[in-house]
C-alpha cells in the first residue's frame, strides 16, 4: 500500500545532487491524447526540453496502483501502449490505488499529487473548465476546484479552445486564483493566441511568475496559480477554422452521445480529423512551448528561494 506520493529515488537523489528543480508533467496526454507512438515520442520530447533547461523533469501517473511522480522511459512506453489505462482525476486516485490500476492523471489529479510531493510547478497543454453549455449542463471540469485548493503554478497555453472560455475565467476568479498572462495582455485560448478575453495580470519574465509564486506561498494562499502562455505565433491556428471545426465537433458529440470524461477526448480526436491534422501539430507546439517556459520559470523560483 502506498497512502503518499513520493518523488522517484532517482529524481528525488539527482535534484538534490544537482540543486536542480523538478518540473512535474501530466499523463493523459500519453493515455488519452495522442496514438502510439506519437505520445511516447512527445513525452521524452517534453522531459527532453525541460532537462536542457536544466530542470528535472517528473512524469506523473498511476502505475500498477502506485502514485508515480516521475516515470521511467520503460514505464512511460508501458503507459502509453496500455489500452486499459484510465483516464484519472483526483476523485479517482485512491480506488485506482486500491484497485491496482494503470492511468494517466487529469490536470486535477497531477497538481494534487504534485503538491503532495514537494513539486511546485507544472507544465500542461491546456487545463479543463466549463464545457461549453455548461450553464445548463453544469459540465464543469474539476481542474477548477483542484486550482482553488492546491498550491501549484501550472503553465499552459490557457484553456482547452472547446471550452467556455468566458465562463471558466469567471470560475477562476469567483475561486481567487490568479491568472497570468505570459507576455500578453489577452488570454489565450489554446490553438489561438488571443480568446477576446483580458488577463487580470500581465509578466513579462519567468523572474516574475517566480516571484509571485514566491508570494502566493508566503502569504499562504492556498489557491494554484494559472500562467496562459500563448502558443508561438508561427504554430498557431486562425480562431475562426478553429472555431468552425469546434462546432462541427460537438454535432458529432451530440450525436455520438459523447459526455463526462469521454467528451474532451473525443472532441479533440475530432479535431484533428476535420482540420487533417492541424489541431494536433498545433498541439505539440504548444505543449514543448511550455515545457520551456516552465523549466525556466522552476529555476528563476530556486535561484529566488536559495
Amino acid at each position: 500500500m502506498m497512502s503518499e506520493p513520493v518523488i522517484a529515488p532517482e529524481i528525488e537523489d539527482q535534484s538534490r545532487r544537482e540543486l536542480k528543480p523538478i518540473v512535474a508533467l501530466e499523463s493523459t496526454v500519453i493515455t488519452h491524447g495522442l496514438p502510439y507512438p506519437e505520445n511516447v515520442e512527445l513525452a521524452l520530447k517534453m522531459e527532453e526540453i525541460i532537462a536542457a533547461e536544466g530542470a528535472i523533469p517528473a512524469t506523473i501517473a498511476l502505475h500498477r496502483g502506485e502514485v508515480k511522480a516521475g516515470l521511467t522511459e520503460d514505464e512511460i512506453e508501458e503507459l502509453a501502449r496500455d489500452e486499459r489505462a484510465r483516464k484519472i482525476s483526483r476523485r479517482d486516485i485512491a480506488p485506482a490505488v486500491a484497485q491496482g490500476l494503470s492511468g494517466g492523471t487529469t490536470v486535477a489529479a497531477t497538481m494534487a499529487i504534485a503538491c503532495r510531493a514537494g513539486i511546485n510547478f507544472f507544465v500542461t497543454g491546456g487545463i479543463g473548465g466549463v464545457h461549453r453549455g455548461g450553464g445548463d449542463s453544469f459540465d464543469i471540469s474539476a481542474d477548477l476546484q483542484e486550482f482553488a485548493r492546491t498550491p501549484v503554478t501550472v503553465i499552459s497555453a490557457g484553456v482547452k479552445a472547446i471550452l467556455d472560455i468566458g465562463l471558466t475565467l469567471q470560475r477562476l476568479e469567483t475561486l481567487g486564483v490568479p491568472v497570468l498572462g505570459y507576455r500578453t495582455d489577452r488570454f489565450p485560448a489554446f490553438y489561438y493566441r488571443d480568446s477576446g478575453y483580458n488577463v487580470p495580470c500581465r509578466v513579462d519574465h519567468p523572474q516574475d511568475i517566480a516571484r509571485i509564486t514566491a508570494e502566493q506561498q508566503e502569504l499562504k494562499l492556498e489557491a494554484g496559480i494559472l500562467v496562459g502562455n500563448p502558443i508561438p505565433e508561427e504554430s498557431a491556428l486562425s480562431r475562426d477554422e478553429v472555431e468552425r471545426a469546434i462546432e462541427e465537433a460537438l454535432q458529432r458529440a451530440e450525436r455520438e452521445k459523447s459526455t463526462g470524461q469521454d467528451l474532451t477526448p473525443f472532441l479533440l480526436g475530432e479535431l484533428e480529423e476535420i482540420t487533417s491534422g492541424s489541431t494536433l501539430e498545433a498541439n505539440l507546439r504548444l505543449l514543448e512551448n511550455n515545457a520551456r517556459l516552465g523549466a525556466r520559470t522552476a529555476l528563476a523560483y530556486r535561484r529566488l528561494i536559495s
